[in-house]
């Protein structure tokens, strides 16, 4: 299983421990107030605040977190003003790592994502070290054991509606699409009557590297520690990993 797949399966099983400890509404809201600043407080024409607020009702945030935060993207409220810095480098193994941030103070997270890189057998690069080993697409995923459609349903489906390709896993479906389309497609799908276990826009790797034994728990081990950190917004990684020594880890 690739890392990044295997690396979101083990994180929303997290998310209701996390909410309990406030921790992804932190970052939640942070999503809010930036992609209202950027894209306008109305959901119906900002595709990436009408996202973020469907996360922030997946996980129970009142309507009154949800609206202060967009008040405050838009200035209507003071609160503090953050922006997305992106940090790359390798892990344990030559893993190679993205991490998207969200914060308000740039030299912070340097250090802290420079810190977690260094202690766990990595280290961080330069911008553009290993982000031309990724594409960014939008992935659309749809668990099989909520869906009775066949193969090749799905595929007429996934296509007609504009999707790239279409990933068939023994318990799930990986609807791809250009960036750009995510939305189309995404409505078509959802028209349809198909339901996402998740659906947003990452990088995904072009090529994995396997890892195994000691890098692999070192890696686990980091990624645990970016998704720890309240800047942490998400973490790409270019990694393959055997299910039952992940499993065993997390």
């Amino acid at each position: 299983m690739s890392g990044h797949s295997k690396w979101h399966s083990i994180k929303h099983k997290k998310a209701a421990q996390d909410a309990k400890k406030g921790k992804i509404f932190t970052k939640i809201i942070r999503e809010i107030s930036v992609a209202a600043r950027l894209g306008g407080p109305d959901p119906d024409k900002n595709p990436r605040l009408r996202k973020a607020i469907a996360e922030a009702k997946a996980v129970n945030m009142p309507s009154d977190n949800i609206k202060r935060a967009i008040m405050k993207g838009t200035g209507q409220l003071e609160g503090s003003s953050f922006e997305e810095v992106n940090y790359e480098g390798y892990g344990p193994g030559g893993v190679a790592i993205m991490v998207k941030c969200l914060t308000d103070n740039r030299n912070r997270s340097a250090a802290d994502i420079r810190s977690i890189f260094n202690k766990r057998g990595g280290n961080m690069g330069e911008s553009g070290c290993v982000s031309y080993m990724f594409d960014q697409k939008g992935v659309l995923v749809i668990d099989r054991e909520d869906d009775d459609t066949d193969d090749e349903t799905m595929m007429m489906h996934a296509l007609e509606a504009g999707a790239e390709d279409i990933i068939v896993n023994a318990d799930s479906y990986e609807v791809l699409t250009h960036p750009h389309e995510f939305e189309e497609v995404k409505t078509a799908l959802d028209k349809e009557g198909f339901v996402f276990s998740s659906a947003e826009v990452r990088w995904l790797p072009q090529n994995t590297v396997n890892v195994e034994g000691e890098h692999a728990e070192k890696l686990v081990k980091m990624m645990d520690a970016f998704e720890e950190n309240d800047d942490v917004q998400d973490v790409y990684a270019n990694y393959e990993m055997d299910d039952e020594e992940a499993d065993g880890i997390s």
